[in-house]
């Protein structure tokens, strides 16, 4: 019998909801972090979670709000510019879950709009009393280093990257 025939109706129904919040959790960034709301874009993390993109380490909402509010993002909103993430694979286990999927920062410049990058995202993601918060988010740009693969792997299979 498959792991999945061995699961009730109700623990089947409870990982699909949960799938679905995360889902619409990751789907909520990027409006958020495009329309600037820092606070908001934050509240999607534990309050001590970790943006991981590239060589920057973000800890803790102070630290994302920080970076939503900079000179270089508000750059970005005030030019014009999207966040576009693609649909995350979302594999639950419990209360913890990872997510995977690609992402694209497109903006608007003197000759029209263009892909500023192409980003793999894997996400740790932990249920609280407030619901899904993100633990980790890891980001690492798909220019041909051999860790954003590895990244878009690993969440793929659900499994996790960070031991924090």
């Amino acid at each position: 019998m498959s792991a999945e025939g061995s699961r009730t109706v109700e623990e089947r129904l409870a990982a699909l909801e949960a799938a679905r919040a995360i889902s619409d959790l990751i789907a909520t960034y990027g409006p958020l972090v495009d329309s600037g709301d820092a606070e908001a874009v934050a509240a999607l993390w534990e309050p001590d979670g970790i943006y991981d993109i590239d060589e920057t380490r973000l800890e803790g909402h102070a630290a994302i709000e920080a970076m939503v509010r900079s000179r270089g993002h508000q750059g970005l909103i005030a030019a014009g510019c999207a966040h576009l993430l693609g649909p995350p694979r979302v594999t639950v286990d419990g209360d913890e879950a990872v997510a995977v999927c690609q992402s694209l920062l497109v903006a608007h410049g003197e000759k029209g709009f263009r892909v500023l990058r192409a980003t793999a995202n894997h996400w740790h993601l932990r249920r609280g009393p407030a619901g899904w918060r993100v633990r980790v988010r890891t980001g690492r740009v798909l220019d041909g280093r051999t860790e954003a693969p590895y990244l878009l792997a690993e969440g793929a299979h659900g499994r996790r990257v960070d031991e924090t």
